[in-house]
């Protein structure tokens, strides 16, 4: 018995010493031939610091209505290219890269006080953007998981948005597997934390990769060109992209969106594509019986992105709405 203690003991101190010390000694090197945010900033590119990090932003138009507008995960102002113009004849427009996106800085964690890839502080964020730019009230429009942040936004500061339009908007609740809750302690913890780079590296190569998510967000497959692809597939192409994505997916847990949209209190408008193969119709359905008010377009034969697939369709459902024809 005193043996099968002594083992017993050993082998508990081993596993504790393995999981505790063994992922700092696995070496998580810098990946060659990345670039600077900077590299990547055309004629449109405008910077603002807020809250010690450095935003990238598109402005363009002028005028009383203001258009806020929030892509999606992996997204960016890119994401706006084909309607942008279009906004920009009724009013301002503000297209920014959130963290972890487009040519916005991607703060690493010993560079900061609290998580800025969360979403309270994205919510915060859009306020001191607004703030910065000396917008009272702006009608927000946000594509997928920029709808959630947009509709956090209106749940926090209602008086800070004149109009919610939400893009096949992604608010919790659907039946997408999620990592349990449990888990998110673990994956907080420093040796997790440690490794976390390699673990975002692999999304390059799952079968679920993010080449093959931006395929399923476009319904109609003629229309995805490789120049499209590409620069989307940019943002792996930035220094710290991977570290930035660890952060972004770990981020500290804010209340689940789905149960509180029914306590919006401003208009919402959700348009769709018909044919979302990453958030069905059903949902955007659902999700606008939930919303006091809302209205709902779904729009045939396009995906998940309809500013870009079928921007004709998209801008004349949104001006309807608006009332701007």
């Amino acid at each position: 018995m005193k043996r099968f203690k002594k083992i017993f003991f050993g082998v508990s101190i081993f596993a504790c010493l393995a999981v505790t010390i063994g992922p700092f000694l696995i070496p998580v090197p810098q990946l060659d031939g990345l670039f600077d945010e900077s590299e990547f900033a055309d004629s449109d590119s405008k910077f603002v610091e807020i809250n010690d990090v450095t935003i990238h932003y598109e402005e363009k138009g002028e005028g009383d209505k203001i258009f806020i507008l929030l892509h999606g995960f992996g997204g960016s102002t890119f994401s706006w290219r084909e309607v942008i113009d279009d906004f920009a004849q009724y009013g301002k427009v503000i297209a920014y890269d959130r963290p972890a996106f487009g040519l916005t800085e991607r703060p690493m964690p010993e560079n900061w006080v609290e998580n800025p890839y969360g979403m309270k502080a994205n919510i915060e964020l859009l306020r001191e953007l607004m703030d910065e730019m000396g917008i009272e009230k702006a009608i927000l429009v946000g594509n997928s998981a920029g709808g959630g942040v947009s509709v956090a936004f209106a749940l926090e500061y209602p008086e800070r948005v004149e109009s919610l339009i939400l893009v096949d908007p992604g608010v919790g609740g659907g039946r997408s597997p999620q990592l349990p809750a449990w888990a998110l302690p673990i994956m907080w913890t420093p040796q997790v934390r440690h490794i976390g780079p390699l673990l975002m590296r692999d999304y390059r190569n799952y079968p679920e990769n993010l080449p093959k998510t931006i395929e399923r967000e476009w319904f109609d497959q003629t229309k995805l060109t490789n120049e499209i692809k590409q620069e989307y597939l940019n943002v792996l192409k930035i220094k710290n992209w991977d570290r930035a994505f660890y952060e972004l997916t770990y981020s500290p847990a804010y209340p689940e969106l789905r149960p509180l949209v029914q306590n919006l209190t401003v208009p919402v408008f959700i348009v769709a594509g018909q044919e979302d193969r990453l958030i069905r119709s059903w949902y955007f359905e659902t999700i606008a019986q939930e919303i006091p008010g809302a209205q709902i377009a779904l729009l045939p034969a396009c995906g998940h992105v309809p500013q870009e697939e079928c921007p004709d369709q998209f801008m004349e459902e949104v001006l309807n709405y608006l009332e701007l024809k």
